[in-house]
């Protein structure tokens, strides 16, 4: 009898009752739950629980009745909102944004009533590059609006500030929020605060928003933007906090509030005002306090908190070189409704900007896990501070002698002149290899270089890397699922005879490949210090190694998933917005790839930042002192960080350079073709035509596995540039430098001066 009961509660299950896919990402995010939290607490993999989020799949038992008793308890704790009334036709209806709580796929939006053909075209767009299901077109697609630029209905927000939207009428009632989200950020999370020529001060927002701005001071901005403006974003973690609002100062709001439209030499190198400005003074004088960088590009302005009360106000002002034209292109030169736009997208995709995109980067890993979480109610029921599992805690650890950088204080007693060799110092780095081509090259016609798209990101994705402190292991026992540096001699590696997979090997030219163990391609001599992925490499081709010592970390965990997982989804919906899509054909991909950033310059801008995000986060794990006296021996700023991991940047970096070098073999096996340059993450090789797919081996459409494979997913490819074989041989004959890196100059053929491989 019993068997039946479990077979009737089996039935029972597989028909429990799940809410819409909409709705059932509506409820996590407003439990600040990811989806591998989900995904961990359910035993299922991520994209299992994305596929129901997006109503590609629906969960079977045992799953589902578990999903379904998740989503009731939190139903019981978040109520669906009251649905409006319907808009008469031709009304913009409040668009519904995704989840800033998780790194999730692109905003999860919908066309809607009223909304331009072009814009809904361009929603659709997005949901397919989501769930996998667009249609290859047969050519590029057409310049499409993204749902950012879509204009939502007019909010007011105080009786003592307005809002308008020029051209379009009110729809929705105060206190509505723009995304149906949480009220208190009702109106995005920045503004960019312009004086008109009326003498007006405007706060630009997201989605054409324009409030009314009454503050007469710097104090009364601050106090008006906590108290009135609705700004700010939920956080992206359960156990972290709300980003707070940023207002990005033009120069006529500058001079409104007493603050000068550029820095002096002076104040640029010292990286603020001085202290004793008339603006500054203003500020401690109504009790607001500056964070120790100042009052510079990037400030924050705030008073201590009280409770969970936080009373912070961040600015950000391009005319300081806030917006690095290195990053953010043309960004500060935009009117204000347009930089309002650009900083919006970053937002909602990636996080409010923090600073630069390097500090934003670093600020997104701690956003995702932070440091702590409240524990569980003790026996009088109150909960308090905890270490929060899987983060890198809020004490800075170590690093290992061999992973700190020239001038740290662990090597204080070194002699002032001392040059660390491969057996003292761990040198993951990005590559910077060329050699001369081969008589049978120069018979080519073409040079063309790819490139991998994103690739520092891909080589994080899934990575184990440390989380607490190093252990000193001698003679150890290599163990490739252990995050550490190793001190190892890979000498033997003879890459002529490589395996290629199992018990499959392959014959090689060595002469004409790139080592994988250094950055510069050149073979090791002596014992070196290597990150996990570079050793474990060197067993993946085949070759016993034995470890001499090395610094293991017991503590580990996936930390980057989440952050790469963000950064991935921010890079390719803002891709999609531009006519780039996931599953494109090869030679559809290289038509959409064709000209993308014309199609939309201030979304292209986007682009650029989150891949400098990627980058420039990865950098700060490793930053170096920055003036401020410092002296070598002495410890500096940054090392106070529990962020400050040398060990993490360089397991990531040793990864992506195994990465390529994977598919480097993989394509030489399987076609005899060498590169001739790669530097950092493109590749040049030389071929009969001027296009990728004259050299890349895709059969039936399909590509080589394992090798390179054209697409704008992280990991993949895209075309870099092409020269033509005479301008390879010419430039190297002009600079009498025969393995002239050809990688740097393959994009435009524009060579200026001999390369210093700087």
């Amino acid at each position: 009898m019993s068997e039946l009961f479990d077979a009737v509660d089996a039935l029972v299950a597989s028909r429990s009752v799940l809410p819409p896919p909409a709705e059932r990402k509506r409820l996590r995010a407003a439990h600040g739950l990811t989806i591998d939290e989900v995904a961990t607490a359910l035993k299922v993999r991520r994209a299992t629980v994305s596929g129901w989020e997006a109503g590609k799949t629906e969960p079977r038992p045992p799953e589902r009745d578990a999903y379904a008793r998740l989503l009731d308890k939190l139903a019981e704790l978040y109520p669906a909102p009251t649905t409006p009334a319907a808009p008469e036709q031709g009304t913009p209806v409040p668009e519904t944004e995704g989840s800033t709580g998780e790194p999730a796929p692109a905003p999860d939006v919908r066309a809607r009533a009223g909304a331009p053909v072009a814009e809904a075209a361009a929603v659709t767009a997005t949901e397919k590059t989501q769930t996998g299901n667009t249609q290859a077109p047969a050519s590029a697609p057409a310049p499409v609006a993204p749902p950012e630029a879509a204009t939502p209905p007019v909010r007011t927000t105080s009786p003592s500030s307005t809002s308008h939207r020029p051209g379009v009428e009110k729809a929705a009632s105060a206190g509505t929020p723009a995304d149906g989200g949480d009220p208190r950020f009702a109106n995005g999370p920045l503004a960019v605060v312009d004086v008109d020529t009326d003498g007006q001060v405007l706060a630009y927002c997201t989605g054409g928003l324009v409030l009314d701005v009454p503050a007469k001071s710097l104090p009364s901005l601050v106090e008006w933007t906590l108290r009135e403006a609705r700004l700010g974003a939920p956080r992206l973690s359960g156990s972290g906090k709300d980003a707070d609002p940023l207002l990005v100062l033009t120069p006529s709001a500058l001079e409104r509030y007493g603050l000068p439209v550029a820095l002096t030499d002076e104040e640029r190198h010292a990286g603020r005002l001085p202290e004793d400005h008339k603006v500054i003074k203003q500020l401690v004088r109504t009790d607001w306090k500056l964070t120790k960088r100042g009052l510079g590009p990037w400030a924050r302005i705030y008073r201590p908190a009280t409770g969970s009360d936080r009373q912070c106000v961040q600015l950000g002002i391009p005319s300081w070189n806030a917006l690095d034209p290195r990053s953010w292109g043309h960004a500060g030169q935009l009117p204000p409704a347009d930089l309002a736009r650009v900083l919006g997208v970053y937002a909602s995709r990636v996080m409010t900007p923090r600073g630069s995109t390097a500090v934003t980067g670093l600020e997104l890993m701690t956003a995702l896990h932070p440091p702590t979480r409240a524990s569980e109610p003790d026996a009088t029921g109150k909960r308090h501070s905890e270490h929060n599992p899987g983060s890198l805690g809020k004490d800075p650890v170590d690093c290992a002698p061999c992973e700190a950088p020239d001038g740290h204080p662990l090597l204080k007693d070194l002699a002032r002149f001392h040059v660390r060799g491969p057996g003292e110092k761990l040198f993951e780095e990005a590559y910077d290899w060329a050699r001369p081509m081969t008589d049978d090259e120069c018979t080519l016609r073409h040079l063309v270089g790819i490139d991998v798209n994103m690739a520092f990101a891909a080589g994080a994705n899934g990575l184990v890397v440390g989380l607490g402190g190093p252990t000193h292991v001698k003679a150890p026992v290599f163990d490739a699922k252990l995050p550490g540096s190793w001190l190892v001699d890979l000498s033997h590696v003879d890459l002529s005879r490589v395996k290629t997979g199992k018990d499959k090997w392959a014959d090689l030219d060595a002469s004409l490949l790139p080592s994988p163990f250094t950055p510069s391609g050149e073979r090791p001599q002596v014992p070196a210090w290597y990150a996990t992925p570079t050793v474990a490499y060197a067993v993946e081709l085949g070759y016993e190694v034995r470890p001499l010592e090395a610094y293991v970390r017991y503590e580990n965990g996936r930390y980057l998933d989440g952050w790469y997982n963000r950064l991935r989804d921010a890079f390719l919906a803002t891709m999609a917005d531009l006519g780039v899509h996931a599953d494109l054909s090869p030679a559809d991909f290289l038509a959409a790839m064709d000209g993308y950033k014309e199609r939309d310059p201030e979304l292209a801008i986007v682009v650029s930042a989150v891949k400098a995000t990627v980058k420039g986060g990865l950098g700060k794990l490793r930053e170096r002192p920055r003036g401020e006296g410092w002296k070598p021996g002495q410890a500096w700023r940054a090392l106070a960080r529990p962020t400050w991991r040398p060990d993490i940047r360089a397991a990531v970096i040793s990864r992506t350079r195994i990465n390529l070098h994977r598919k480097i073999v993989k394509h030489a096996a399987f076609t005899g073709q060498y590169p001739v340059a790669v530097l950092s993450d493109c590749v040049v090789y030389a071929a009969d035509g001027p296009s990728p797919l004259d050299f890349l081996p895709y059969r039936d459409g399909k590509p080589l596995p394992g090798g390179f494979k054209l697409g704008i997913n992280p990991g993949l490819v895209k075309w870099e540039g092409t020269q033509s074989v005479l301008w390879g041989e010419e430039v190297r004959e002009r600079f009498n430098a025969p393995e002239l890196n050809l990688a740097r100059y393959i994009k435009d053929g524009q060579v200026t001066d001999k390369d210093s491989g700087e």
